[in-house]
């Protein structure tokens, strides 16, 4: 999981239509700059919201913005708040700081670069978010959300070094299928891997108009040939925010669906090839709290090669979908 949350990071373009961030003269932030930067540390961040460090650098609280208080599936609460990084000479913007605070108290910072920085400080910082993901589960997941609401550019050329990745992905295989590694709903309440599933297991089917759930018998697993498939990722969110006095309380739960860019989806916006999915459009999907089935939106979508690795398909009696990770999807 941690390596598709970071995929899907790096590959992350808003196009959810948020205002575009005010810049003031922006400049590169070097990678001397960004470990320095590192090290700056605010005293009391319900106070301090304009702090000097070695008379050239300010941090700027982002916005006069409230803190964010994330809560997700684990009822765990995190807080995250940001500063603009800037350069006093010249009031030069070079980056977003963002310290992230456990519900132990544990602290984090990320420096997000300014969208000018050079590929080097933008690899320092994918690792130092790797690392930090490594121990605080689902950091990535937390402030990528975080970003998404401030901020609407980012740079995707930078992230992926210019490349297209729809270009590369059409060079790939194109059979409808999921890796084996994905979950389906059983009809027992159970989850069980694809790769796994057997003819006369019973599977969960929804109704998309009335959200009904329903058992129904698996006639086939079709299996493809280990080719280097195509894979399309996507990364739906459900976010519940409030305003209170000190900040603002997000509950925020997560899906995380792979399959090939031709396997068909209904969403809000109507019937859809994976690959044809729109950043900000709406899918049912299982919240595993609620025990409901709600519309997720679509936060990121990602196209890489899935490696060689065999990719199946479940045929079943009745029905015209079953969940994949607690999202619906459509029968082939």
């Amino acid at each position: 999981m941690r390596n598709l949350i970071l995929t899907f990071f790096i590959g992350f373009i808003t196009a959810t239509g948020f205002a575009q961030p005010k810049t003031v003269n922006p400049r590169p932030l070097t990678l001397d700059e960004y470990n320095k930067a590192k090290t700056y540390v605010i005293a009391d961040l319900d106070k301090d919201t304009y702090v000097k460090f070695d008379n050239a650098y300010v941090l700027d609280r982002y916005e006069s913005r409230k803190p964010y208080f994330i809560t997700g599936s684990d009822n765990l609460k995190k807080r995250i708040d940001l500063y603009k990084l800037v350069a006093k000479e010249g009031m030069q913007e070079l980056g977003l700081m963002v310290f992230y605070t456990s519900e132990t108290g544990k602290k984090y910072q990320a420096l997000v670069p300014d969208f000018t920085a050079d590929g080097k400080v933008w690899e320092k910082y994918f690792q130092d978010i790797d690392n930090i993901n490594k121990e605080e589960k689902n950091f990535i997941l937390k402030l990528s959300y975080i970003l998404s609401k401030e901020l609407s550019f980012q740079q995707y050329k930078v992230l992926n070094n210019g490349k297209d990745m729809k270009e590369e992905s059409a060079t790939y295989g194109n059979d409808i299928c999921f890796p084996g590694d994905e979950l389906v709903a059983m009809s027992n309440g159970t989850k069980k891997l694809l790769k796994d599933v057997k003819s006369g297991d019973e599977v969960i089917t929804i109704d998309p108009l009335t959200h009904k759930s329903t058992a129904t018998k698996v006639k086939e697993l079709t299996v493809h040939a280990a080719k280097n498939y195509a894979i399309t990722q996507l990364v739906l969110v459900s976010a519940k925010e409030s305003n209170v006095a000190n900040g603002v309380n997000v509950t925020l739960h997560a899906k995380v669906l792979q399959a090939t860019p031709n396997h068909p989806m209904l969403t809000k916006q109507g019937n859809r090839k994976m690959g044809e999915v729109a950043i900000g459009e709406q899918v049912l999907c299982l919240n595993d709290k609620s025990g409901k089935y709600e519309t997720y939106t679509v936060l990121q979508k990602n196209e890489h090669g899935g490696g060689v690795q065999s990719v199946y398909n479940i045929v079943a009696e009745k029905g015209s979908t079953f969940v994949m990770n607690g999202v619906m999807v459509m029968q082939k």
